[in-house]
C-alpha cells in the first residue's frame, strides 16, 4: 500500500487503504496509523454485521477515542452505561474509561474510530482479523497490551448484554 503525503498532508486514497477481513462478513479498513501522522492520531473504519461484537472491554491508558457512526446502529459499553448510537452520532471516551462496542442487536453499523494521540495499532487490527477467523487464539494477544494501549478487563454488564 502507498501512501501519499503532500507537504504536511496525509492522503490515502480508498483503493489503497489495507482492508483487515473478520469472519462475519466485517471488516477493518485502515486508514491512517499513528507512524503515518507523527502520532497525532489514527484511523480506521470498521463495519460489523448485523449484532456482531466490535471489541471486548478495555480501556486506554494514553488515548482517547472518538467513534462516529456512519450508518446502523452502534452499542457501547462507557463505564458502567451501556447506550445504543445510530447513525450520525457521536462517542467521545476519554483516557482511563472502560468502554466496549459492537453493532447492536438487529442491526449493522459501519463506524469511524479515530485515536488520538495516535498509537501504532495496525499490528493490533491485523491480529484481530485472525483472532476473529480463528487463525490465531486471543490469549496471544495479552501480552500485547501495553504496546498497543489497548488494557482488556471483564464486565459482567457488557456480557449479559451482548449474551441477549
Amino acid at each position: 500500500m502507498s501512501i501519499h503525503s503532500s507537504g504536511n498532508a496525509l492522503v490515502v486514497p480508498a483503493d489503497e487503504a489495507e482492508t483487515v477481513g473478520l469472519a462475519d462478513g466485517g471488516a477493518f479498513r485502515l486508514l491512517a496509523d499513528g507512524g503515518a501522522t507523527d502520532h497525532a492520531l489514527g484511523v480506521n473504519r470498521l463495519s460489523l454485521e448485523t449484532g456482531a461484537d466490535g471489541a471486548r472491554p478495555h480501556y486506554h491508558a494514553r488515548s482517547s477515542e472518538m467513534f462516529y457512526v456512519l450508518h446502523g446502529a452502534a452499542r457501547f459499553l462507557l463505564g458502567e452505561r451501556l447506550v445504543t448510537v445510530d447513525g450520525g452520532g457521536l462517542v467521545v471516551v476519554p483516557p482511563g474509561l472502560p468502554h466496549a462496542f459492537g453493532a447492536a442487536p438487529g442491526a449493522t453499523t459501519d463506524l469511524l474510530v479515530v485515536t488520538a494521540p495516535g498509537i501504532e495499532r495496525f499490528g493490533y487490527f491485523r491480529r484481530l482479523g485472525r483472532i476473529a477467523r480463528g487463525e490465531e487464539a486471543f490469549e496471544g494477544l495479552l501480552p500485547e497490551q501495553e504496546r498497543y494501549d489497548v488494557h482488556f478487563v471483564d464486565d459482567a454488564l457488557w456480557r449479559s448484554d451482548r449474551a441477549r
